[in-house]
C-alpha cells in the first residue's frame, strides 16, 4: 500500500486551532424550535386602516404550516463536487463550506457512510492521474475527518482521468474533470 504525504504539513497547533474555532461557530438553535409561534391575523377597514384603533379584529390564529428540518446537503441540486488547480490536490477555501456541511452531516448520523471520488483531466500518463486523483480523494477525506465524521464513514477512490466530466481538450473542459466528488453508498 502507498502513503501519500502533504508536501506542507499544518502544524498541530494551527491545525486544533482551526477545529476550535469552527466547533465554536455552531449555533445551538434549531430552525424547527419556532415552529409552534402564533401567528395573528388582523383585518383592516374598508378605508385602509386596521379596525377599532389598530387592535386584532380576529382571533389569533396557529400557523398551519407544517415545520420542517433542512439538510442543506441532501437537498436537490446542491453540488458535491470540489474542484482542483492543475498539478493539485490542495482544497481551495471556497469548497469549505461544503466540505463542512458533508462532514456534520456524517457526524451527526454515523450510520452514513460515503465515498470521494478523485478525478484528473486528460494530461499526463495513466499511473501518475490515478495517484494524483488519489491525493485528491484522500485529501477531501482528511478535511472531512478534521471536521467531524468518522475515517470509517468515508473510503477515497480514484479514477484518474477514466471518467471525465466533460468531453473536451481545452482549459474550460479541464477544469471541469479536476475535480473530487462526494456520493452516498
Amino acid at each position: 500500500m502507498q502513503r501519500f504525504t502533504l508536501s506542507h504539513p499544518i502544524p498541530l497547533a494551527g491545525l486544533l486551532a482551526a477545529v476550535a474555532v469552527l466547533a465554536g461557530c455552531s449555533s445551538p438553535v434549531k430552525i424547527a424550535d419556532n415552529a409552534g409561534a402564533p401567528v395573528e391575523s388582523r383585518s383592516t377597514a374598508p378605508g385602509g386602516t386596521a379596525g377599532s384603533g389598530g387592535a386584532a379584529t380576529q382571533p389569533a390564529a396557529q400557523s398551519q404550516v407544517t415545520p420542517v428540518s433542512v439538510d442543506p446537503s441532501a437537498a436537490a441540486g446542491v453540488a458535491r463536487v470540489v474542484y482542483f488547480d492543475y498539478d493539485s490536490f490542495a482544497v481551495k477555501d471556497e469548497y469549505r463550506s461544503l466540505i463542512e456541511a458533508q462532514a456534520r452531516r456524517l457526524a451527526a448520523n454515523r450510520s452514513l457512510r460515503g465515498s470521494v471520488e478523485g478525478h484528473t483531466d486528460e494530461r499526463g500518463g495513466r499511473e501518475y492521474n490515478l495517484a494524483l486523483g488519489q491525493k485528491r480523494a484522500e485529501s477531501v477525506v482528511r478535511a472531512m475527518t478534521l471536521l467531524g465524521a468518522q475515517e470509517a464513514q468515508l473510503e477515497a477512490v480514484s479514477f484518474g482521468k477514466e471518467r471525465p466530466a466533460v468531453q473536451g481538450s481545452d482549459e474550460a473542459a479541464w477544469a471541469k474533470n479536476r475535480r473530487a466528488e462526494l456520493k452516498d453508498r
